[in-house]
């Protein structure tokens, strides 16, 4: 196998097993035929990039039953809205400023931009999401991004002032020719910043969990720096977020003079420390996985054995790539609840343990919890005090499997 940047040579350095896709929630009639591939995490010597050795066709993550709406969130909303205003105050330099946003999904960042003196495009591959930002008035087209869109996307709007993308640069195989289409797209003074889960977090945290089908990369400044200075976009800034469990915001100029933050250059000593460009790092990541998966079959066969109740919380991406990984499944628990209509009266990918209607959620008797959106704590918690009050318990496994 070699690199998706650099062509080096690379290997896989473990394995999370068989894996289906992990947003397909099915229907009883679809388990016979649920595709599988074998989640093969790797490290490149050469360029700093954790990837993944398979990756599924993105038609088959990505289509027009994506089960991912991010406006679910209230936290995401405010978030964006503050990155929406940080661009307009810092970002907008020409007259009549225009911005793209790659993987633009249900709108939640664009809509932001509808009542201020600007052109906005949303690039989205999944029809049900964009279907949504349209009806919002937010201007989406239904593509995947490439160097041939984006001369398309010049022809008729011109160069864009900032191009930005959120959780979705992760998602892209063909990265280098993602990067060149940036490079196109952006006018002489323009600014590509998007954000992704920060593959430091990912080792300090044994996140193994950001790790599945759509995640072909997990960034460090590193990597970032060595695919996209290819193409003459040069960092300048990094910006760490807690969303997603930890995520890392860049910005990249086309002026070679832009001044370097502060933030970078101590965001990369930490990175030093860290050792994130060095292979034996990720080899004594995948046994920290392997003992998280074997401290957190031990905590669900102790509950079993008192005859308690476990149902999970929240059907997430994630989840798949521990219950597959971990092989848990009805055996251990009874069902899921999850807000997104798409995703109710289905089963899970792989393990199919059913997707109950979070209206359901009171209705239902039982003694734990198993937060899959652990990265919403905070939210979480604060929405299900009344769980909690009355007895009920929490299973995490971030940053090492405990019952909270």
């Amino acid at each position: 196998m070699n690199c998706r940047v650099c062509s080096n040579k690379i290997s896989e350095f473990m394995t999370l097993g068989r894996m289906p896709i992990a947003n397909n929630f099915l229907e009883k009639k679809d388990f016979a035929k649920e595709y599988f591939f074998e989640l093969l995490p790797a490290f490149c010597e050469k360029c700093y990039s954790f990837q993944i050795i398979e990756q599924p066709d993105p038609s088959m993550m990505f289509h027009e039953n994506y089960a991912f709406f991010s406006q679910t969130s209230k936290n995401m909303i405010l978030h964006f809205k503050k990155l929406s205003d940080k661009i307009k105050n810092n970002f907008f330099t020409s007259d009549n400023p225009f911005i793209v946003e790659l993987g633009s999904n249900d709108g939640i960042f664009l809509k932001n931009f509808l009542n201020y003196k600007c052109n906005h495009l949303g690039v989205e591959p999944s029809k049900n999401v964009a279907e949504v930002a349209l009806q919002n008035n937010v201007n989406s087209i239904v593509e995947y991004f490439s160097s041939n869109l984006a001369k398309k996307i010049v022809n008729k709007y011109g160069k864009a002032d900032v191009v930005t993308s959120a959780n979705v640069m992760c998602h892209i195989p063909n990265i280098n020719d993602v990067a060149l289409g940036i490079s196109e797209l952006l006018n002489e003074n323009g600014v590509l910043i998007f954000e992704d889960p920060y593959l430091g977090s990912v080792i300090e945290k044994i996140s193994y969990d950001q790790i599945y089908d759509e995640h072909v990369f997990l960034f460090s400044i590193y990597s970032v720096e060595a695919i996209f200075s290819k193409f003459g976009l040069h960092l300048f800034d990094v910006e760490f977020l807690q969303t997603h469990g930890g995520s890392m915001r860049y910005y990249l100029s086309k002026r070679k003079n832009t001044p370097i933050s502060k933030n970078l250059l101590l965001s990369k000593e930490n990175e030093n420390k860290l050792k994130l460009n060095k292979i034996e790092t990720y080899i004594k990541f995948s046994e920290n996985v392997k003992s998280s998966k074997s401290k957190l079959i031990e905590i669900f066969d102790e509950i079993k054995n008192k005859n308690k109740l476990i149902y999970g919380y929240a059907a997430t991406s994630k989840s798949t790539t521990v219950l597959n990984y971990c092989n848990i499944g009805t055996d251990y628990i009874e069902g899921i609840f999850d807000t997104t209509p798409i995703k109710q009266k289905k089963f899970s990918p792989g393990k199919h343990i059913p997707i109950i209607e979070y209206e359901k959620f009171n209705s239902y008797d039982f003694d734990y919890l198993y937060n899959f959106a652990w990265n919403h704590s905070t939210e979480i918690y604060e929405n299900e005090k009344e769980f909690y009050n009355r007895g009920g318990k929490w299973i995490s496994h971030v940053p090492f499997p405990k019952i909270i």
